[in-house]
């Protein structure tokens, strides 16, 4: 697997990560989640290793538009239909590689990371 960075081509969180990845002359594929798509493999690959609501954003819009009830029964299952449902549930950007995954920008982060 290539370093991928999954996320929205608009979203200012995303920018930032593809801007210091770009700088850093780091190659990466970007996959957006509204362009390309987001499968339930993908999706429970990262469920395997994260609970759902390191992988879930509850803070986004995406997440108070979900019903109370869906909010309220969220686990892991339910997690992966919503994701692929809609994307934008997915906390961005996500960074895979082989044994690499994180969500989330922070530059240090990404410096210790792709060192």
């Amino acid at each position: 697997m290539a370093l991928t960075l999954y996320g929205i081509s608009n979203c200012d969180t995303v920018r930032k990560a593809r801007h210091w990845l770009d700088t850093a002359e780091v190659e990466y594929r970007f996959h957006d989640f509204r362009q390309d798509g987001l499968d339930s493999a993908t999706v429970e690959r990262w469920l395997s290793s994260r609970e759902w609501d390191g992988v879930i954003n509850r803070r986004s819009t995406s997440w108070k538009a979900l019903s109370a009830h869906d909010r309220a029964s969220m686990n892991a299952g339910h997690a992966v239909a919503a994701a692929v449902a809609a994307p934008t549930l997915i906390k961005r950007p996500v960074l895979e590689d082989d044994g690499l995954l994180e969500f989330g920008f922070s530059e240090s982060r990404y410096a210790t990371l792709l060192s």
